[in-house]
């Protein structure tokens, strides 16, 4: 075959894998724009809407998010600029399928990070950025007893944190001050509220000292689930609880600071991130601005207090849009932050670098991609598929609604996402044009897949352990215990991985990690005795979920199938064979589908290409 004739059947070998969005991945795309179970389209759509108000090309210069018009706290007015910009965002969020409430934790996420402040209003109006959101998505009023955390397996709602605050309450260990020894007409106006014994003992003991107490109650609960203590979500509901009975908008004494510069909600982010460990700053990923995490924490317990009754799903997207902080890993953000790849059903952790890069950058999402690509590119174990996914997702998001925030995605993963598809076009061409088979390609793709995530991963894991880590997968199965046909076709439901490691030198061999190792070590307490084996179990959990999520990106699967069709081969069988080869992408179902129709509109394309001109 001629040099054109290849290059013709190349290129609609690649334009079909990228046809749509959906033909890039397996995860349920277009479930995700209703809502359904997932809300990172929603955080596209009502970041996109923040943007177009960021910058408003069109219309009065108040009307700037930027301005201070929109960020003043002290605003006694019926209406705000803030008004506006919120009403938009939420019903960009509902109409991507957020739930009311839903739609007002994100919109009011979102807006926190493009300047606005979690308290707008003079106390008479007693207007905050929760509440704001709440009544324009339509949502109902509720406690922070509604609030629980995302989803770490398990999920723990607000309980705990209520009980061990309203417990030490009644000991009364909360704070200093008796309320039963005070005289009439003290409690409730300004002698205590605006005075020593209000802003520079009670409000300052109750706030921390409530909110560490909360903190550390939703951790052990966690634990007592059986559950690692992801420290984030405690805190928040720590913060939330302690807001919702102290004074909220206190301005403390000048021991704290100057007038009005620290008040309660900053005492009670104080003692959540005390509680929590958390680390006193953190870095937005891309434009490295540095937040006061206490300053943050306690911020989101006065927007989550009015905020009224999210779901678990939307507890999860506030995780996602806090994996857009450099120390995501350390303070138990979500997971699309890195290293390891999710579920396209998590990847929004760069929608808010995005919007401060377009701030920091004029609004030139040319600019914005290219940081993000940077950071990507150094953050995953796998950057290439990292790009390919945030590409998918926001193209996705683009066919809801359209804006400067999925823009700028996708043109960050674009010219990566372009190149891996051909690479493996041309890669499967020359495998069989030398005569191997179309699974032996695909096969041959997933190898290559696996030894990079070694590599990167002992990489990336040396990095992040302290520790000189050396892995190397032995098997890569399914039925690590079960024996149904479905099981044993697709790897992720009950993956057997077994692996080598080498922790600062020292062997091991972890064998069935999932069905083995991990509950041996867990319940019967095998291995805890070894300082090592929390590593070594660590390590193998991090990559082998690197490789089993691969389910947003299944191009190993669809190029090599549509290479195939337009050699020839039909394009079902093609499709199938494809997906036999491809042991690692073959995570869950639904490639093989994938990989017939891509065949199809590549045959579509290359009848056309191969037309002489003007046929």
């Amino acid at each position: 075959m001629t040099g054109e004739a290849r290059e013709k059947a190349l290129l609609a070998a690649c334009m079909a894998a990228t046809f749509k969005p959906d033909y890039m991945t397996n995860d349920k795309l277009e479930a995700a724009t209703k809502g359904h179970g997932s809300l990172v389209i929603p955080v596209y759509c009502a970041a996109n809407s923040l943007a177009e108000d960021v910058f408003c090309a069109i219309g009065a210069p108040e009307m700037s998010l930027m301005s201070s018009r929109m960020t003043m706290v002290d605003a006694s007015a019926a209406s705000l600029p803030l008004d506006m910009v919120i009403e938009k965002a939420v019903r960009q969020a509902m109409l991507a399928g957020a739930a009311p409430e839903n739609a007002a934790l994100i919109v009011a996420a979102l807006a926190y990070f493009t300047g606005s402040c979690a308290r707008a209003g003079v106390p008479l109006g007693n207007r905050k950025l929760g509440a704001i959101a709440r009544m324009h998505a339509g949502a109902g009023r509720t406690s922070a007893i509604a609030l629980t955390t995302g989803k770490f397996t398990h999920k723990i709602p607000a309980f705990p944190a209520y009980l061990a605050i309203y417990t030490q309450l009644r000991e009364k260990k909360l704070t200093r001050v008796d309320g039963s020894v005070l005289p009439p007409f003290i409690a409730g106006g300004a002698i205590y509220g605006h005075s020593v014994l209000g802003e520079d003992i009670n409000i300052p003991e109750l706030a921390r000292n409530t909110a560490r107490v909360g903190t550390e109650a939703m951790m052990e609960a966690m634990i007592g689930a059986g559950i690692t203590p992801y420290p984030l979500w405690p805190a928040f509901i720590g913060a939330a609880v302690a807001l919702e009975m102290v004074h909220p908008d206190a301005a403390l004494g000048e021991e704290f600071g100057p007038f009005r510069t620290v008040d309660s909600a900053y005492l009670a982010g104080k003692g959540a991130v005390e509680a929590a460990k958390l680390p006193e700053k953190i870095h937005v990923r891309g434009t490295h601005e540095e937040y006061d995490t206490a300053r943050v924490i306690g911020d989101f317990g006065l927007i989550l207090k009015d905020i009224g009754g999210p779901s678990v799903i939307a507890s999860m997207v506030l995780d996602e849009i806090f994996a857009g902080f450099e120390e995501s890993p350390m303070i138990g953000a979500g997971f699309s932050g890195g290293p390891v790849n999710p579920p396209l059903g998590h990847v929004c952790g760069d929608v808010m670098p995005a919007l401060r890069l377009l701030m920091q950058n004029g609004g030139d999402s040319h600019a914005a991609a290219a940081v993000i690509e940077e950071y990507k590119m150094n953050s995953f174990i796998d950057p290439e598929m990292a790009l390919c996914s945030l590409n998918t997702i926001a193209r996705k998001a683009e066919a809801v609604s359209r804006g400067m925030v999925s823009h700028a995605c996708i043109l960050a993963g674009e010219g990566v996402r372009d190149r891996a598809i051909y690479r493996r076009a041309v890669k499967t061409w020359e495998m069989m044009e030398a005569g191997s088979t179309l699974e032996e390609a695909a096969r041959a793709l997933d190898d290559e897949r696996r030894a990079k995530v070694e590599e990167r991963g002992s990489m990336i894991l040396s990095g992040f352990t302290g520790h000189t880590v050396q892995f190397r997968f032995t098997e890569i199965a399914p039925q690590g215990r079960r024996t149904d046909k479905f099981t044993k076709k697709y790897w992720g439901f009950d993956a057997k991985v077994s692996y080598d490691i080498s922790v600062d030198g020292k062997d091991y061999h972890i064998d069935n990690l999932s069905a083995k190792a991990v509950p041996a070590f867990a319940v019967d307490g095998t291995g805890r005795d070894n300082p090592d084996m929390g590593t070594a179990l660590f390590a193998g959990a991090v990559l082998t979920q690197e490789l089993m999520y691969i389910g947003h990106t299944i191009i190993n699967v669809t190029v090599p199938a549509a290479v195939a069709a337009v050699r020839g081969m039909d394009g079902a069988a093609a499709a199938k064979e494809a997906e036999r080869g491809a042991y690692l992408t073959r995570a869950i179902p639904g490639g093989a589908d994938r990989a017939a129709e891509v065949s199809s509109v590549a045959k579509r394309i290359h009848t056309r290409l191969i037309e002489p001109a003007g046929a």
